[in-house]
């Protein structure tokens, strides 16, 4: 628990406790700060949260805290305590200051730590583990925060004891136990720690009780089981049993439960539990970008639409950049266990500063997801109806007029029709541990598409796109460098530009793209300087993110990126550069973000709502990181 604090520490009390005096005796005290000298070893973020005496947000809105004489009291015992548990079991407070302000209603506390020396890791041994495959043993020592030299973190033995338990627990030991044994040497500095393996009676999975289902049936649930009765006992498998049942979206609440101790030490029945929640969901939303200006979303979803875990939806927007209403219908177990049916109908209006375009048809889908749920491919079938028309200022832009017949665009009025037939190929995988703000792992997306080969129409390309996605935590989780690089290609059939709809140019810029730029602003341009969109696509992102305090964040960010006519046209020396600052701050629903994207090298004779590009700096605000 560390040593008492001593005369310094003591004296120190006393002149806080007199300067919180001198104060009105019904004020309070707001503490403004709490910074700490001395401490090297340990994370200030995670000591700072270890306190009870919390400093007030520097937001004029958030959350304000105060000064309390025996919390604080209490605080300094805390660090001692903390630091023991990491490994410093002579770390104390060797002194402290609480520094008043002018108007005596705040203060500012620095607290001075002697961390003294750690106790340090000499060996890690595991032993009884025989009934372990030896690569999963490795898979254990490689996986294992416990590392050789560094000080003895209490959480990470207790971390390493439940990977080396649930290790067996997962080759058909439910009942194993392990004992910690520690041996700190002659000193008191070194550790070498044993993990002593039980493994108790090998056991296999038994009946599977199903309570708490009303409308769904027992089907829908069993068919979402990774194990059956008779199988090896495997705790990964009761974990993805219940990972299964919540993406099905059906239950607030989904528990399956190995009863060990009934019945036969070899035989392990379950129980799950599930709360079905509400089938039908209706979200309203309303906002307003920068680039989107006003935005109106309304959805429906029925979860369980005729009965066996079918969905069905429809989803309505109206914004400045896009409107209309999509459709969509999934069966799940279509076929194979593995396997969903999937079929969307739209009337979408997408509008450019160069063209606006309308959409009408369907595409189905036919996906298969992995059992572990990161990774999952799709074939597609797409039908629909384009229509597209240029802006008033290409249309009358005579140096455009062969482009705009090239096109198959009616140089009078600016259109292009066509039906677009396609196949499509799509992959996704994901280690990303969160889907709204991850920290660690990456995701990669891969899109190919074929239209008017194998299913006749009016356009006739092949396309392929790609982004990937990488998370590296650093300094604990205080620090994320999150990248991002994205490359895409559309080839018509004989370099024939009639053969690619506008609707399936690349343009980038925008919140999740180059932030230097606005949306669709980051193209080939016409001779009037409007963004006409290209046939090739090369874009890379590297982003810093850093807790600032509390819920807020702050990231530095370099994008890079541009868009090409041809569909090899990428040149790695022909690139847009864009640099800036912005500030998270995290809810439920991922992060607040506010960005400012300043343009290196801008585009010359680009136009803007008609005007010549003047600022070079964009401001992007929305929920959602930008990768």
């Amino acid at each position: 628990m560390g040593r008492p604090l001593g005369l310094i520490g003591a004296i120190g009390l006393l002149l806080a406790g007199a300067a919180i005096a001198a104060c009105d005796q019904d004020g309070k005290i707001k503490v403004d700060k709490i910074t700490f000298k001395g401490v090297a070893s340990v994370s200030v973020d995670a000591l700072r949260a270890a306190l009870a005496t919390r400093q007030s947000s520097i937001l004029p809105w958030g959350r304000k805290a105060y000064f309390d004489r025996s919390q604080f009291e209490a605080d300094l015992k805390r660090i001692g305590a903390f630091y023991a548990d990491r490994g410093f079991p002579d770390a104390r407070v060797s002194g402290f200051n609480v520094s008043l302000n002018r108007q005596q209603d705040a203060a500012d506390i620095e607290i001075t730590v002697t961390e003294g020396e750690p106790v340090r890791i000499a060996s890690v041994r595991f032993v009884g583990f025989d009934p372990v495959p030896p690569r999963h043993l490795d898979e254990i020592r490689s996986r294992m925060p416990l590392k050789i030299g560094q000080p003895r973190d209490r959480q990470q033995v207790l971390s390493t004891h439940e990977l080396a338990l649930n290790e067996l627990r997962d080759h058909g030991y439910p009942y194993a136990k392990v004992a910690t044994q520690e041996d700190d040497g002659p000193t008191g500095k070194t550790a070498a720690i044993s993990f002593v393996a039980d493994p108790g009676p090998i056991a296999y999975f038994g009946p599977v009780a199903i309570v708490g289902n009303q409308t769904v049936g027992d089907e829908v649930i069993r068919r979402e089981l990774a194990y059956k009765p008779g199988d090896l006992y495997r705790r990964s498998l009761v974990q993805e049993t219940q990972r299964r049942l919540y993406r099905l979206e059906l239950f607030q609440f989904a528990a399956v439960e190995p009863l060990t101790g009934q019945g036969q030490p070899s035989e392990v029945p379950t129980r799950i539990t599930v709360v079905e929640g509400k089938h039908h969901r209706v979200t309203f939303g309303a906002g307003y970008g920068t680039e989107e200006r006003a935005r109106v979303d309304a959805e429906y979803h029925n979860v369980n639409f005729l009965g066996g875990a079918r969905s069905a939806g429809a989803h309505l927007r109206w914004s400045s950049l896009d409107r209309g209403v999509r459709l969509d219908f999934t069966q799940p177990y279509f076929l194979a266990p593995h396997f969903s049916f999937n079929a969307q109908a739209q009337q979408w209006y997408t509008f450019t500063p160069a063209y606006d375009s309308v959409v009408s048809g369907g595409k189905v889908n036919l996906t298969h997801r992995a059992p572990d749920g990161r990774t999952s491919w799709s074939v597609s079938i797409t039908s629909e109806r384009d229509s597209s028309s240029i802006a008033s200022d290409a249309l009358s832009d005579l140096t455009l007029r062969n482009n705009l017949i090239a096109l198959g665009l009616d140089p009078r009025t600016g259109e292009q029709r066509g039906t677009l037939n396609a196949l499509g190929f799509d992959f996704q995988r994901s280690t990303a541990d969160n889907a709204l703000n991850a920290h660690r792992g990456y995701q990669l997306a891969v899109h190919a598409e074929q239209a008017g080969r194998l299913a006749r129409g009016t356009f006739n390309y092949d396309s392929a796109t790609i982004d990937a996605r990488h998370y590296l935590p650093l300094s604990g989780d205080a620090f994320v460098l999150a990248t991002r690089l994205q490359a895409g290609t559309i080839r018509p059939l004989g370099n024939d530009l009639t053969n690619v709809p506008f609707s399936k140019k690349f343009f980038l810029g925008g919140a999740t793209s180059v932030r230097g730029w606005g949306v669709y602003e980051l193209s080939p341009l016409s001779g009037s300087g409007l963004p006409i969109g290209g046939d090739s696509m090369l874009a890379a992102s590297a982003e810093l993110r850093a807790v600032l305090r509390g819920s807020l964040g702050g990231v530095v960010f370099v994008d890079a990126g541009n868009v090409w006519p041809g569909a090899a046209g990428f040149a790695l020396n022909d690139l847009r550069w864009a640099v800036g600052p912005g500030l998270r701050y995290q809810t439920p629903i991922g992060p607040i973000r506010f960005d400012v994207g300043y343009q290196v090298n801008p585009i010359p004779g680009l136009l803007v709502n008609g005007e010549p590009q003047r600022r070079r700096w964009r401001i992007h605000f929305s929920i959602g990181q930008a990768f």
